[in-house]
């Protein structure tokens, strides 16, 4: 196994964010561990690095296989990849896990193809799919209505100038259509305020409310929490990074609610039956990147570390309205 891993190649193509404290929080790591956002597969190789007897990489996005090939078959059998997603990881893995990772959100890789359409910075089409199927942004912006475009991007992107970005971009494709990044980025830009130096350009909440909504990430991260508590061993770990506020939330709450730390209800209700914890908070607060890590990658700086530890208790239904999850208007 060691001469395995000594001829991998020491330099990943994307930077693992929270990559140390991760291992730390989930140390020892042994046994079978699940990375369930494979991407450039930085946290499996730090899994196996650390003691993984094996991992499954998951990822939706069908040309992770393609850019793993270099270095994925010098691990053998300890590593194997899974086109698919991570709601489904309880089906992916073979066997129970000791350790499940998720890092949410689009990928440096997949930011940096102008091709994918998740940017701004470059254009290219309006696309953001993280898989293969489905209904892209181009297609979301052409179809949706007003009200529902407004309220995709003011709950998913908290953009408060909501309503006259939908607004503008229903009037734009009446005129054309909007099927680049470049294009979008322009129509966004003209409800808001010139960009001021140290800001984060004007459509960026907006890119990414769209994202969240093409993808249906807050609904993957669910159901990717609860496959998780599902497919994990007593004493396993789940550690999840986020990159909003929007999922932290989510992944905060979950662990309050599975862990038996959640508020009560409304004073009214009946006072509920007490459940079993089905996990135990291994961070009280979330770890954010320290000063060396934002230095060498300024991407990590909205980057939030959860991890809980897995009980004996058996899985059970998640009371979802607990969650924080957004409702959004739907066509």
């Amino acid at each position: 196994m060691a001469a395995a891993a000594r001829s991998v190649p020491a330099d990943p193509p994307h930077i693992p964010v929270l990559l140390r404290p991760l291992l730390e929080a989930v140390s020892p790591v042994t046994g079978l561990w699940l990375d369930g956002t494979f991407g450039a597969g930085g946290y499996s190789r730090g899994l196996l690095d650390a003691g993984a007897d094996r991992v499954i990489g998951v990822d939706r996005d069908p040309s992770v296989a393609d850019l793993a090939a270099p270095w994925a078959g010098a691990w053998g059998d300890r590593l194997r990849l899974v086109e698919g997603v991570f709601s489904d990881l309880d089906r992916h893995a073979e066997a129970p896990l000791d350790g499940v990772v998720l890092d949410l959100g689009v990928s440096s890789m997949q930011l940096d193809q102008a091709e994918r359409g998740f940017s701004f910075a470059k254009d290219g089409p309006l696309d953001m799919r993280m898989g293969a199927e489905g209904m892209s942004a181009a297609d979301l912006v052409a179809t949706a209505s007003e009200a529902a475009l407004a309220d995709i991007l003011f709950h998913y992107g908290e953009e408060r100038a909501s309503r006259r970005i939908a607004r503008a971009i229903v009037k734009a494709r009446t005129v054309a259509p909007i099927v680049t990044t470049a294009q979008l980025a322009e129509v966004v830009a003209r409800c808001l305020p010139p960009q001021r130096p140290g800001q984060s350009h004007p459509a960026t909440r907006s890119f990414q409310a769209i994202r969240i909504a093409v993808n249906d990430e807050l609904g993957e991260l669910v159901a990717g929490l609860e496959a998780a508590e599902r497919a994990l061993n007593p004493g396993g770990k789940l550690a999840v990074v986020t990159f909003h506020s929007l999922e932290d939330r989510i992944v905060k709450r979950f662990l309050q609610v599975r862990s038996g730390q959640a508020a009560g209800g409304s004073r009214y209700a009946p006072e509920a039956k007490p459940e079993p914890a089905r996990f135990d908070l291994l961070t009280r607060r979330a770890v954010a990147p320290d000063p060396a890590e934002l230095d060498a990658n300024p991407r990590a700086r909205s980057a939030k570390l959860r991890v809980g530890g897995r009980t004996d208790a058996p899985a059970g239904p998640v009371d979802r309205g607990l969650l924080g999850l957004p409702k959004i208007m739907e066509d």
